[in-house]
């Protein structure tokens, strides 16, 4: 029986650690980001792996700094190491204790949107389609051999909620297909095209800004892609307000980048810089609930 060692942190990476646990592999250790402080009263809460990993009594290993404290990992001596969404660079020593290497969980389609927010960059970006890559680990962010790969299409309505569980369920199917070619050593893996890389880093606070002057299709992919975190937020009489939900309405008014032109009881609709209307459906005001 080949052994396992999971590395995983959000919700995201919990499907396929539940694969890996249902499957012929034995899981020997789950390695999770510490527990960090949520809420407005921080209260110190574990990672949804780790919630995963207590429920099948699975040992669990929490470092602060990975690249310090690893010996943990390779007293394990795994088969292999399998990653999804981490949240730590793997140091060399890390990714040279299993046999058959360290392999990764990605959402996007490689080399495409390398880096921590895949998902928010596809549909802020207006892509048709994303997808998952398989691919080694290396010290270098998302840029080791792909050794697997499917797309999925992003569709109109669709935000980062719902690509994020399609994609995490899409990624723990993909990986199960993928883990007994590797094993076998049935798989050739492709190197990456440095030319075609393109960068998905963590959403700052900068980006969640509306900017009006924007088209409206283009200010929908950035409600979408965020939605329904971190949230895109507007100012109105100088005070921020979160954009929860809005959508393009179909129609050309007169007005500035910005003006409210139209209200109803459920929504109101302002101008974007192509002159069409934005009709917003879903609002939290400063210090209010939505």
């Amino acid at each position: 029986m080949k052994k396992i060692v999971f590395m995983g942190t959000p919700e995201f990476s919990v499907r396929v650690l539940q694969v890996l646990l249902a499957s012929e592999y034995e899981v020997v250790l789950v390695v999770t980001q510490p527990d960090r402080p949520k809420g407005r009263k921080k209260i110190l809460t574990p990672s949804p792996v780790k919630e995963e990993a207590l429920k099948h009594g699975i040992p669990i290993f929490q470092p602060e700094k990975l690249r310090n404290d690893f010996q943990t990992i390779q007293d394990c001596n795994p088969d292999l190491i399998v990653t999804a969404a981490y949240g730590q660079i793997l140091p060399r020593e890390v990714l040279e204790a299993p046999k058959y290497g360290c392999v990764n969980v990605h959402a996007s389609l490689l080399p495409k949107l390398r880096g921590g927010a895949p998902i928010h960059y596809a549909i802020m970006q207006g892509y048709e389609e994303t997808g998952v890559t398989i691919m080694f680990m290396a010290e270098k962010l998302d840029a080791g051999d792909m050794l697997n790969q499917k797309s999925i299409p992003i569709t109109e309505h669709d935000h980062v909620g719902s690509m994020h569980d399609k994609l995490s369920e899409l990624g723990a199917e993909l990986l199960m297909e993928t883990l007994p070619d590797l094993f076998a050593g049935n798989i050739t893996p492709q190197k990456q095209n440095e030319a075609e890389a393109t960068f998905a880093p963590n959403i700052k606070r900068e980006q969640e800004i509306i900017n009006w002057e924007k088209s409206d299709r283009d200010i929908y992919n950035l409600i979408r892609g965020l939605h329904p975190w971190p949230v895109a937020y507007t100012r109105y009489e100088g005070k921020p307000m979160k954009i929860w939900w809005g959508e393009p309405d179909g129609r050309t008014h007169q007005g500035e980048p910005g003006e409210i032109v139209a209200v109803t009881t459920d929504a109101f609709t302002v101008v974007c810089g192509n002159k069409r209307g934005l009709r917003v459906v879903d609002i939290q005001p400063a210090g209010k609930n939505a």
